[in-house]
């Protein structure tokens, strides 16, 4: 691959349209419930321990629950999350705003929907409702960091920084806190900052593919190709490796910052916009 100025264009060009998306792509990490921003409803029944872990079954078994009792807060939260998982995003945040509506002081409902609602693109919305998700007295860290992000796509980048370091003082050196943080740098084209952010997240045992492939993007974004080619392989399988390096090639040698959009094929995991459900 040939270093040259007009690759390093198309992919400066390419984070206004792409970069925002791996910036909430790596919001909480990992494919986990929301109950792990702000803990379970306190329920520890079979039903909940029945329930699959495959997402679309989940989605039945919690879809059924939910439509024999909508009110039942469980059902609601599981069912959206499930919806969440399997790509159905503006039926999630239906689902879990009614149950918002039906408990609306449930805090870890409120996360649910703020994270929802933020999948979605409705930013300044996510903002507020993860505003009452939790408290200035007993902060969570992971709903500072994804009201981080919320605030990166408003362009709010200061206030976003605060937010991060807020979840830091909380969790020192988490990686996902982290990876989000030097998104917000690349953001604003602090490179070298965004760099050293992301490479701290790197060097955690805890980080995961999606902070190794941001550390690539920001690494190719300073012209070292090979370099973020390497990083972005990564310890995927060999497929998705291929299909990532490949992906970046592509991104980098394409001038018209229009075509520059993720592939459609679900297997692959592009360098960029790692769409993947936490």
């Amino acid at each position: 691959m040939r270093r040259s100025s007009s690759h390093a264009g198309s992919f400066a060009r390419f984070l206004t349209s792409a970069a925002v998306t791996a910036v909430l792509a790596a919001g909480l990490g990992g494919c986990k419930t929301m109950s792990d921003i702000t803990g379970s409803l306190g329920s520890s029944s079979s039903k909940a321990e029945a329930v699959p872990e495959d997402p679309r079954r989940a989605a039945e078994v919690y879809g059924e629950r939910y439509r024999a009792n909508p009110k039942d807060a469980e059902a609601a939260l599981g069912y959206g999350q499930a919806l969440r998982a399997t790509g159905q995003r503006t039926q999630a945040a239906a689902v879990l705003e009614q149950a918002t509506i039906a408990h609306p002081g449930n805090k870890t409902l409120l996360a649910a929907y703020g994270r929802a609602l933020a999948d979605n693109g409705n930013s300044q919305a996510a903002f507020d409702v993860l505003s009452r998700a939790h408290t200035p007295a007993n902060p969570d860290w992971r709903i500072l960091s994804v009201q981080g992000t919320t605030l990166d796509k408003m362009g709010k980048h200061e206030e976003a920084r605060r937010y991060y370091a807020s979840a830091l003082k909380i969790v020192p050196e988490e990686p996902s806190v982290l990876s989000n943080l030097g998104l917000s740098y690349m953001l604003t084209r602090e490179l070298p900052q965004a760099e050293e952010t992301l490479r701290r997240a790197y060097s955690n045992p805890r980080a995961d593919a999606r902070v190794r492939q941001n550390l690539a993007l920001v690494v190719g974004l300073q012209g070292r190709f090979a370099e973020a080619e390497t990083i972005a392989k990564g310890d995927l399988p060999a497929d998705e490796a291929a299909a990532n390096v490949a992906y970046l090639r592509e991104m980098l040698s394409r001038k018209d910052k229009d075509h520059l959009r993720p592939p459609g094929n679900k297997a692959t995991v592009p360098v960029a916009a790692l769409n993947r459900p936490d």
